[in-house]
């Protein structure tokens, strides 16, 4: 299995759409109700590579199987330096190690962009990402108790955070 990672290009946002719509619709790993159309999706994406955020993709024999990307985490000035960051993957397509490429680049692009800290935020009833994050040095700075409203039940939210070096 050779993973490939490479930048977001527009012939993507399908794929990606496909992995977000499935999210939505069947996991908390999203808080939205509503599956997303093409042209939303695709406007998400382009807002954060005009702010010169990374939008990255997994390739595996020639196909989308996954993406990560991060934008601001807060909208003021002094949060500059601080992104929050997604990591999706195909559900066919777990466990190959596809997440854990895509977050180490994700990290190293952050490096580069001279950012101090990643923050992950997580559904709680999501360990299998709690203990993902972890492995790549996060830690739990805090949990909001039943800030997300999904499936009929109320969700706490895992706020983890990397500082970078």
């Amino acid at each position: 299995m050779s993973v490939t990672i490479r930048p977001y290009i527009n012939n993507d946002t399908q794929a990606i759409l496909t992995i977000i719509n499935y999210n939505i619709l069947h996991s908390t790993a999203l808080y939205d109700y509503n599956i997303r159309t093409l042209e939303q999706q695709k406007a998400i994406l382009e807002e954060k590579i005009a702010k010169k955020f990374p939008v990255i993709v997994a390739e595996l024999d020639g196909e989308v199987v996954g993406f990560g990307m991060y934008s601001e985490f807060r909208f003021r000035e002094a949060y500059k330096f601080t992104v929050e960051h997604s990591v999706y993957v195909d559900q066919n397509q777990h466990g190959k190690g596809i997440g854990k490429i895509l977050l180490k680049e994700l990290i190293d692009l952050a490096k580069n962009q001279n950012i101090h800290t990643m923050i992950a935020v997580i559904d709680a009833e999501n360990q299998s990402s709690v203990h993902f994050h972890e492995k790549f040095g996060f830690t739990t700075a805090g949990i909001i108790k039943e800030s997300g409203y999904k499936f009929d039940r109320w969700l706490d939210s895992v706020f983890m955070q990397l500082i970078l070096e």
